[in-house]
């Protein structure tokens, strides 16, 4: 592992805005510079994507892009990202997701050079390996058109590079519905690890040759999965916790790979890899409700650099489409969050700890993700010798953490979560620090026809 020590030590120092490694885009955006950016995102309503319907598509994301930056533009917006996260058809076919990267980059030329508004484009292609099983993590044929994607995408103008990977999916699927601590450790800390280090390699070496930003990864398919599970009282919001911080070593890979951030919202990984790497990150919250509820919705802005929302269909609403009102959410925290760091440090502390204070307590998924907690789990995150004995050791803490809040009577949990607490201990506890001892362990437990170990290079 690359990473031995924090950059961020102090909780204080961990805040909106402010990012040690602050990252400039090619039109002007310093994000992490002192200053929070709206990042949009966004998707097509209920609709089929066939060479039918192209121009229909190509109509969408025209009236997202002026929608929003039209927007943006009446409220003197400082700058916008647009992410536009691929559907599956525009990723097995290159040319209708270039082709929509075009149509909102001219548009956002159009607005940098008409009005000075800064704004980029975040590309992230869906990963198609996904939809084989058992999947094909390096030999896939569905790798060609994604690394198509991002390499002819990026020349159209997409500048900032992510992708929700689902290296171990396969495996943590199952294992998030049995609450198999174990099966999600496996997972992520060996099998995710591997593909991270393996896909990101490559995403990194493209965004080098073309003078691109390779911005980071999510654990959505993981971590988020979690979230929504819990939300819906399919499984425990401690195991959901736990999910959250076990997914930080998988994603720290993209990177020790050479990403550099803003690293994509929707695994809510960001504050950890921010304290870790002093990359700038960007986290979704309340405004993410379009998509799915959580129990986050104020905390997730503490220390983001894009304020983001989640996919939010292009449909009219009373105001107007959606995107763009949506945009106007974003905006107007962002704008709150920007005051603050105007006004200087006391009022960014006020701020952030109403933000904090008013989700702290409420969910232990929302307790880890406190300044305070996320640097005290993070230097267990990166203490160890191997990528295992890091997510086991900063699982570990964050027992330690939901325990503590509950003696202190500041947290309530139902009797069904609680009684969880000493089983997932145990299990954290069994688990060796070396990956080969672990593998050794896992894999006559594991349903050999769930993955291929030779796509992980085991």
């Amino acid at each position: 592992m690359r990473y031995k020590n924090l950059v961020i030590n102090d909780p204080e120092e961990l805040m909106f805005g402010l990012a040690p490694k602050p990252v400039t885009t090619p039109r002007g955006l310093v994000i992490g510079g002192g200053q929070v950016y709206a990042e949009l995102n966004f998707t097509l309503p209920m609709m089929s994507i066939n060479h039918n319907t192209l121009g229909e598509v190509y109509s969408h994301y025209r009236e997202i892009a002026e929608g929003a930056l039209e927007r943006a533009v009446h409220l003197n917006s400082k700058g916008v990202v647009l992410e536009f996260e691929t559907l599956l058809e525009m990723t097995k076919t290159p040319d209708i997701g270039v082709e929509i990267v075009k149509i909102m980059n001219e548009i956002c030329e159009r607005y940098y050079h008409k009005y000075g508004l800064a704004s980029e484009i975040r590309l992230t292609p869906n990963d198609l390996r996904e939809f084989e099983r058992p999947a094909k993590q390096r030999s896939s044929a569905w790798l060609e058109p994604m690394m198509e994607l991002f390499e002819r995408g990026m020349m159209a103008g997409g500048d900032l590079l992510s992708i929700e990977s689902t290296g171990g999916k396969e495996v943590s699927d199952d294992a998030l519905m049995m609450c198999d601590v174990k099966g999600v450790m496996f997972a992520l800390s060996v099998l995710g690890v591997r593909d991270m280090q393996f896909l990101w390699h490559k995403i990194v070496t493209l965004a080098n040759r073309h003078g691109k930003i390779a911005a980071g990864d999510s654990a959505c398919g993981f971590a988020n999965t979690a979230m929504v599970l819990a939300e819906k009282k399919y499984i425990p919001k401690v195991f959901a916790a736990l999910v959250r911080v076990i997914s930080v070593v998988r994603s720290i890979v993209a990177m020790e790979e050479g990403a550099v951030g803003p690293d994509k919202d929707c695994g809510y990984e960001g504050p950890f890899l921010k304290a870790i790497t002093g990359i700038p990150i960007s986290m979704e919250g309340k405004t993410a409700a379009c998509a799915h509820l959580s129990p986050i919705g104020n905390i997730a802005s503490a220390c983001a650099d894009l304020w983001s929302n989640e996919s939010v269909q292009n449909i009219k609403l009373l105001s107007g489409m959606a995107p763009t009102a949506y945009f106007e959410q974003l905006e107007y925290d962002a704008r709150l969050m920007n005051e603050a760091l105007r006004m200087g440090k006391m009022h960014c502390q006020v701020l952030q700890q109403l933000l904090v204070g008013s989700d702290v307590y409420t969910d232990p998924q929302a307790l880890i993700l406190s300044p305070e907690n996320v640097i005290r789990i993070s230097k267990e995150l990166i203490k160890g010798d191997s990528y295992v004995a890091n997510a086991r050791n900063g699982a570990l803490v964050a027992l330690d953490i939901i325990e503590e809040a509950l003696q202190s009577g500041k947290l309530n949990l139902s009797e069904m979560e609680t009684n969880y607490l000493p089983i997932f201990r145990d299990d954290l506890n069994s688990i060796p620090d070396l990956e080969s001892d672990f593998i050794e362990m896992m894999l006559p437990v594991l349903d050999p026809g769930k993955f291929i170990l030779s796509e992980y290079g085991l």
